[in-house]
Formats: C-alpha cells, structure tokens, sequence
C-alpha cells in the first residue's frame, strides 16, 4: 500500500470519534417519563411478554435488525491469520456495508478463540441477542464444521460470507454468462482454481444450479483434486474427479468455465487460448487475479472475464448480495438462510442486471447508456434497485421454503417501506459523490466573494468532484479566505474587471448577439450583458469553457433565470424550465416542484415541469408517482388554480399516459393514499404511494419545503434545475456551505450525464 494511502486509511480511522460504527438511541428519552418507559419500572412489562412469548422479542427489541459479525480473525481479507483484535476494522467495515446498503444494525464480535468447538460454544451462548450471524474471515477448513454445527443448531439466520456471498455474485455471473454465449449450465465444463472455502461453497451452488460434477475439475496448490491422491479432506474429496488429469494447464484445455479464488498470475494466456470458443473467466484472486485483465482481453476476443476488482468490468463483489439477504431473511424473521434463498438472490441479482440501467447509475461509473451485454453480466453496487429486488426475493423464499415466521403479503408495501427506511438521500448524494470524483468537472461559482459559497469551492476541490472557478476580484477573494481559514492557492481565479479578460467578452458578445440577433440583441446589448458575472459565466458553460455554474446566494431568481434561458436556452420539446428539490425525511423520500422558477404557472407550464420532474426523477433512480396539488380535490373548485391544474392534468392523461400522475388535489389526499383511493377511487394512482408533489405555484412549493427544514422534519437537496441546455444551477442566500456543495455535486453528475448524451449524438 502506497505510504499516502496508509496515512489516509489511518487518519480516516482514527479521526473523530474512533472506527466506524456507533450505537445511538431509536426512542425519546428525554424526561423522567421517557425514561421510566425505557428502563425501570417500564421496562419490565416487554421482559414478561418475551418470556411468555419468546418470539416477541422481535416486537419489542431490536433483535430482528441486529446481525452479528461475528470472526476470530484466522483469515482477514489477504492478509491471513492476524488474530481477532486486529481484524476488528474490517468487522466493523462489514457493519458499515450493513447499515448504508440494507438499513442492519450491527455488533461486531471479535472471538480470540481457535478451537471451533470452543468458538461454536460462544457464539451458541450471545445468539439470543441477535436476529442474524454472519461469519466472518474464519479459515477453512474449520469454516465449514462451525457454519454447519451453527445452523444445525441454532434458529436464527446464519451465514459465512465469505463462502456464500461469492458463490451467489458468481452464480448470478454465470448464469448471465451463459445466457450470453447460448451455453447451458449442465453441459458446460468447469474448472475451479483454490479448494478453499468460497471455492468449494461457489461450486456446490453452480451444482445446485445445474452444473454436473462429472464436468467439474477443482484444483488446489498441488494440481488437480482426484481420487487417487491421498492427501484430500472430506470438503475436498466431494470434488475429487476420476479424469486422468494432474495439473491446472491439462485441465484447462476445452474448458468452458473457469473459476480462479487462489493466487495472482497463475493462469497463462496460453491456458485461455485453449479453452472452448466463449470462454467464461472468473479470476477472482485479490487484489491481483489469477490472470490480469490485459491479458485475459489479449488471449483472446471471445472472452467473458470478470475480477473482483472494481476498476474492471463485471466485479464480482459480494455487497451486492449480503446486506439484501440478511434483510430479507430479518424481515420475515427467518430460522435460517438455507438454499432457496441463496438461489433466489442469484436469480434476483441475474435478473436485475438484464434491465435497463437508470442514469444515474450509469453516470457514477462513467459509462454510456450500459446494456447486458460481455462488459456488463452483473448490477454495479450503487444501483439503489438492489435493497428490493434482492431482499424480496429472499423474503419470498424464505417463506416459500417454510423457515420464515412472519408472513409478507403486500409485496408492494414492503418495497415502499425498504425505500422509506433507508431514506435514499444520503445513499443518493454518495452516489453522486463518487460519480463526480470518478470524472470531475470545471465549475465556475459566480459569486464566489460569498463566504459558504468560497468554502463550498474549496471543499469541492478537496474532496475531488470538482475543478472550481471562481469569479471575482482576486484581493476580496484572499481576503475572505483569509478570514475563513481556507486555501484557495490553486484554485483559478477570473475577474472581469481585468483587461485581459476584454478579449473573452467581446468574444462571447459577438457569439451571443448572433445567436440571438433575430430577438433584438446586438453586439452592443450582449457586450453590456457581459459586464454581469452570471451572464459571463454562463457563457463560459455554453462555449464549453467551463462544464457547470453555480449561483444564487446574491442575484434574484428572476434575472438569472431570464439570463439562463436566453444564453443557454431551453431543452427541445419544452418551452418552460423549473426547479426541483429532493426532501427526505422519516417518511421516505420526496421531490418537490416548481422550488424556484415559476409563479405563477399556467396550465402550460405546469404541463411542462411535471414531465421535466417525471424524467428527473427516473434519472434519481426512482419510480415518479406524481400528484399535483392545489386547495380543491378533482374539480371541486372550478376557478384560479385549481383550473388550471384541472387542465394540466386532462392534457397530461391525454398526450402523456406514460406520466403516472392525478389532480388536483390536496397534499393530505396525495399522501394518504387509503384516504384518497376510499374517497376518489377513480382516481389514477389508484393503490400506490406518491413520492413527487407538483406544486400549483412558487408561494406553496417553496413554503412546503422551507417548513419542512426549518421545522427540523426534513433534509434537502436542491434547488436542482429541470430544462436548461446546460447544467446551470440556482441556490439561493439562505444556502449553507453543505447546500452548496451538494447542489455543485448535482451540477457535475448533470454536466457528466450531458457530455454522454452529446457523445452518443456523434
């Protein structure tokens, strides 16, 4: 590891309140009361129902979100047997995975104790605590016996990920794979490098699915398992095979398939040229495969290669599947993770990576519009979709195979609660975090002499989203730094005052005043424009000088959004722009529009900001359910608004059926659906929970959410603009330095997504 990233990792442990898990309070506690309920005398009532119930501790405790992660640390990640206490980070890593991708609670138990009898004993005797086990970097083959002897014994689910995790990603990667090449999976003949735990654990599942052992060919560090060596456990002896074979290089002529968990650079490109045509190559060796991704593309052109490294494609990597199969499995308050819920994940994870990839996942990884295909067998970690589509397929097996104990009938419903749960906001603004760090752009902040919005600059270049400009006179600019504590050494500066900046506005007056000559702006017009910061630096995103702009915390909404859309424009198809903000809050997650833009909208316009919401809320990776709102509930009031939205929405039915939307009406109706369906159950969102709120005016929307925040009910990201050509976003002055940064992480994830849309124009 690089000296600077052992610092880093270690400063980013050690910072703060130490590690990276926390234990925090879910009830009020407050006053005497509160505490009366929570401890004594209160707290003996939930006692005496669990011992008459024991299964109620799952109704009055938070066993039924709480896993242990649970190793004594005799093989952490690569670095082997380092004993228990020193594999805590990566126990605690492991909560973290928990907690940010399913909602799981976690304590990390750390067991200093080798014997697996001994080990068994202790996890048996904390069990009671817990909902769930996951076992974590333990060594094979004592792996197996203490997995086993705990499921056996024990009623709660129990799984060693680091066998099962990575036979149900590579199982979901092989079955797309396979679908790939037109090859069946019981025809198709394996090889498996490594006899270790998570090799024999992928191939009883490849089993399981349809793989027949008599085609499989396992190796370990001294050559082929097979029945005439003597030296084989039991674990190995199952796939002993009866061929005539001794080395890796013999087995792997006329292969299909091979699965690597063993060590770097062991498989030649020699091997894969002799293959079968198709070759499916799983080098999963960490952090250097079996064969690295160079050579495997060099070997040959007919390949399908996945790693379990992320800067290639088709990672295997097992947070695709754990956090989602211990949320199931707590969900319906499972005794077990058996074998119909690790099929049913891989199928649910297979399944996923076939559909249509939202944008914004395509956007965090940098890649054009990804279809399944040879470079994409598997969905990216970041795809929100994952915490339904996986979690309820392993509920449903669970209850399917017998072992749940609490029964889910209202799929529907307890997919809207995962999404309300995890409160997609902060996973959302991470996402977009490393979608910007992984392409950073040129954003220009026009009013940067703005104390947060300076800050906000400085952090975005710190934290690696964003190449900023600002703009401003460079002695106020130091100086207000200066006062901050801040650094802006390296940061460019334009001002407009200069001389040598006389060059750029006369050529972006003569740019401007030609694209605009048929509306009465001359040269001298626009040359005058120039003058203006956001029109100078708008004009920098529209010759392609900059990629994104920030304003707002001085100039009024109505100029620059005038001067937005005569120098930049809007979007074909719209003759109107607005705004949107994404609220999340104990609820769930909600988008709000028009924020900032319009009024007072006519139907018109109306018409234009929900479809404009509707696209960008799919570009957030959700479902838009949209209600538009006003004072009167279908049609009741047949005056001002209510009109005008009455007519908003017939359009709407009419030309764009594919907009889930209804109204007017009231914001009660709107989020109460049973309220809503009993009272108007003609109405077009009939069953389903609104998640986007089209307000009838400026006034409502931007009072809505303002309430919200100040009231302390709810967090914001926004205003994120809806329409323009380009990425030009407004905040406003009462914005912090957080707002702002958010807002520019939006700005440069929307410049990122414009520049593969004019890429894919070409």
């Amino acid at each position: 590891m690089a000296k600077s990233i052992k610092e880093e990792a270690l400063r980013y442990h050690a910072e703060g309140k130490p590690g990276k898990i926390e234990v925090i309070p879910t009830k009020p506690y407050s006053t005497q009361a509160d505490l009366s309920l929570a401890y004594s005398p209160g707290v003996a009532e939930p006692c005496l129902a669990i011992e008459q119930e024991p299964l109620d501790a799952y109704k009055y405790t938070a066993k039924g979100n709480l896993v242990a992660v649970i190793s004594n640390g005799t093989a952490v990640l690569g670095l082997g047997d380092i004993g228990a206490v020193a594999g805590k980070p990566v126990m605690e890593g492991k909560g973290l995975l928990f907690k940010i991708f399913a909602g799981i609670d976690v304590f990390d138990i750390e067991v200093d104790e080798k014997d697996p009898e001994k080990f068994i004993q202790t996890v048996k005797a904390i069990s009671p605590t817990f909902g769930g086990i996951n076992l974590e970097d333990i060594k094979a083959p004592e792996c197996f016996e203490i997995e086993r002897r705990l499921k056996e014994e024990l009623d709660i689910p129990v799984m060693h990920d680091d066998q099962h995790g990575t036979a149900i990603i590579s199982a979901a990667g092989l079955l797309n794979a396979l679908t790939l090449i037109g090859k069946k999976i019981d025809q198709v003949r394996i090889v498996v490098n490594g006899a270790g735990a998570a090799s024999i654990s992928c191939t009883k599942l490849y089993v399981r699915l349809g793989a027949r052992k008599e085609n499989i060919v396992m190796c370990d560090s001294k050559g082929v398992l097979s029945t005439l060596r003597t030296d084989l456990n039991a674990s190995k002896k199952e796939f002993a095979t009866t061929r005539e074979l001794r080395t890796l290089e013999e087995a792997m002529v006329g292969a299909d398939v091979f699965l690597g968990l063993s060590v770097a650079d062991v498989l030649t490109p020699e091997m894969v040229r002799a293959m079968n045509t198709d070759p499916i190559v799983f080098a999963l060796a960490n952090p250097n495969p079996e064969i690295s991704y160079a050579n495997a593309m060099a070997s040959r052109p007919d390949i399908i290669f996945a790693t379990g490294r992320s800067d290639y494609p088709n990672q295997i990597n097992n947070v695709l599947g754990f956090p989602y199969i211990f949320r199931g499995a707590l969900d319906t308050h499972a005794k077990a993770i058996n074998e119909e819920m690790k099929v049913a994940a891989a199928y649910a994870i297979a399944e996923l990576a076939k559909e249509p990839v939202p944008d914004v996942v395509n956007a965090a990884y940098k890649l054009k519009r990804t279809t399944f295909g040879r470079d994409y067998i598997l969905p990216k970690p970041l795809d929100p979709r994952l915490l339904t589509r996986v979690s309820t397929a392993v509920a449903q097996a669970a209850i399917a195979s017998g072992v749940a104990r609490r029964q889910i009938t209202d799929w529907e419903g307890y997919a809207n609660h995962l999404r309300e749960m995890m409160g997609y906001d902060n996973k959302l603004i991470r996402s977009f975090t490393d979608m910007a760090k992984a392409n950073p752009k040129r954003v220009v902040f026009a009013e940067a002499n703005h104390a947060n919005m300076l800050k906000a600059a400085v952090e975005a270049k710190a934290e690696g989203i964003c190449q900023p400009i600002l703009l401003g006179n460079e002695e106020r600019l130091y100086k207000i730094a200066a006062e901050e504590n801040i650094n802006i050494e390296d940061i460019e500066i334009v001002n407009l005052r200069h001389d040598r900046e006389n060059e750029r506005r006369e050529r972006y007056a003569r740019i401007l005043s030609e694209k605009k000559a048929r509306e009465g702006i001359t040269f001298a017009d626009a040359y005058e424009t120039m003058v203006d910061r956001n029109a100078f630096g708008m004009m920098m995103v529209e010759t392609g000088e900059a990629d994104a702009f920030i304003t707002g915390v001085y100039s009024r909404y109505t100029t620059i959004s005038k001067l937005a859309e005569q120098i930049i424009g809007i979007r074909p198809t719209y003759k109107h722009f607005g705004a949107m903000n994404i609220i999340t809050c104990k609820k769930g997650t909600f988008f709000i529009a028009d924020t900032l833009i319009n009024r007072h909208p006519s139907a018109e316009v109306l018409i234009d900001v929900a479809r404009l919401t509707h696209d960008a809320v799919q570009f957030f990776a959700h479902e838009p359910v949209m209600a538009m709102l006003s004072y009167s509930n279908f049609g009741a009031d047949k005056q001002g608004s209510p009109r005008k939205v009455h007519e908003a929405i017939d359009f709407l039915h009419a030309r764009h059926p594919e907009v889930m939307i209804d109204g007017e009406m009231q914001v009660n109706f709107a989020l109460d659906k049973r309220l809503r369906d009993e009272t108007y159950p003609f109405n077009k969102i009939k069953g389903r929970d609104v998640n986007t709120l089209i307000f009838p005016n400026l006034s409502s929307a931007n009072s809505a959410y303002k309430l919200l925040l100040e009231m302390g009910i709810a967090e914001t990201i926004g205003p994120i603009q809806m329409g323009l050509n380009k990425p030009i976003h407004f905040t406003d002055i009462e914005s912090s330095t957080r707002d702002i940064l958010n807002l520019t992480t939006v700005a440069v994830v929307d410049a990122i997504v414009q520049e593969q849309i004019e890429k894919e124009k070409q």
